[in-house]
C-alpha cells in the first residue's frame, strides 16, 4: 500500500484520530455499553441514519463499513468520513437532541448495536472513563479536520484528489495482480464533495489519470495501477502530506 510522510509531528502520548471509539474503552466499559442496546443488521446501501431526521439513538458499529455524507440545500453532496468496526455514529444528535446532521449508509453488510439516547446519556453520567473517551475522540477528530482544512487550503484540486485516492488506497485498498482495488463504492459526486470540487472536475481528473494508465474505473469501482503517479501529483504542491483523504475518523462528531 502507499504511505505518506506527515508534515506534522506525532502527538506525544495521544491517541490517533483513526482509533475508533470502542477501542478506546476498557473491556468492562465496552461490554457494559454494548449490553445497553440491541443488535441490528443492515444490507449494503441501506441507510442507517438519515440527515435531518429527528431520531436520537446511537449506533456502535461492530462489523462492516459505512459512509457518512451530507447534502447542502442546493443538492451538493459531500463525503465526510468512512466509519467502520468500533466506531460510534449518531452521538451528536444523542447529546444535543438536534436532528441528524448527516446520512450514514452501509457500504457492505453491517452489524451495529443501537443504544437509546437516555440509556447512553445515563451511562455517560455515571462513567467518567466513557465520557472522557468520547471527549477525546471528538477532540482528535476536530484536530484532524482542522489540519486537513489547513493543508488542503495550500493544494490545488488536482493535488487534493491525488491525496484522497492515496489515502483510500492505504485505508481501504486490496492488492490484486493488476493494482490496488478500492473496496469502498463511492460515486463521483461523493469523491468531488470530499475535495471541494465539482463532479465535472472529478470526471476530468479521472480521465487524465486513465490516460496515464494510473487508474481504471468502472461503476463505483476503481483500480489504482500507478500509485507513484498519484504520489508525484500529491507531492507537487506546498503543504503536501497527510491530512488529506477520508480517514476512518477524521471529522468532529456528527450525525
Amino acid at each position: 500500500m502507499t504511505t505518506r510522510t506527515s508534515t506534522y509531528p506525532p502527538d506525544d502520548g495521544g491517541l490517533d484520530d483513526r482509533v475508533p471509539f470502542l477501542a478506546r474503552l476498557e473491556s468492562e466499559d465496552r461490554s457494559a455499553l454494548l449490553a445497553l442496546g440491541r443488535t441490528l443488521d443492515f444490507t449494503p446501501r441501506t441507510v442507517l441514519l438519515r440527515q435531518h431526521e429527528p431520531s436520537s439513538h446511537v449506533l456502535f458499529l461492530v462489523h462492516g463499513w459505512t459512509k457518512v455524507t451530507a447534502s447542502a440545500a442546493n443538492g451538493y453532496e459531500a463525503l465526510l468520513a468512512l466509519r467502520g468496526p468500533g466506531d460510534i455514529v449518531g452521538e451528536s444528535a444523542a447529546l444535543t437532541g438536534r436532528p441528524r446532521s448527516a446520512t450514514v449508509t452501509a457500504l457492505e453488510p453491517v452489524r451495529a448495536v443501537a443504544v437509546e439516547r437516555e440509556r447512553f446519556k445515563d451511562l455517560l453520567d455515571h462513567s467518567p472513563a466513557v465520557s472522557f473517551a468520547l471527549l477525546g475522540l471528538t477532540a482528535d477528530r476536530t484536530r484532524a479536520a482542522d489540519r486537513r482544512r489547513l493543508e488542503f487550503a495550500s493544494m490545488s484540486v488536482r493535488e487534493r484528489f491525488a491525496v484522497l485516492l492515496l489515502d483510500l488506497a492505504r485505508t481501504h485498498g486490496h492488492r490484486t495482480p493488476e493494482g490496488i482495488k478500492l473496496a469502498v463504492p463511492l460515486s463521483k459526486q461523493e469523491l468531488a464533495g470530499s475535495v471541494g470540487a465539482s463532479r465535472e472536475m472529478v470526471q476530468r481528473l479521472l480521465k487524465e489519470l486513465r490516460d496515464k494508465d494510473a487508474v481504471a474505473t468502472g461503476r463505483r469501482t476503481m483500480l489504482i495501477m500507478r500509485p507513484d503517479i498519484l504520489r508525484r501529483i500529491a507531492g507537487s504542491g506546498p503543504g503536501t502530506g497527510t491530512a488529506g483523504g477520508i480517514p476512518s475518523s477524521s471529522r468532529p462528531a456528527e450525525q
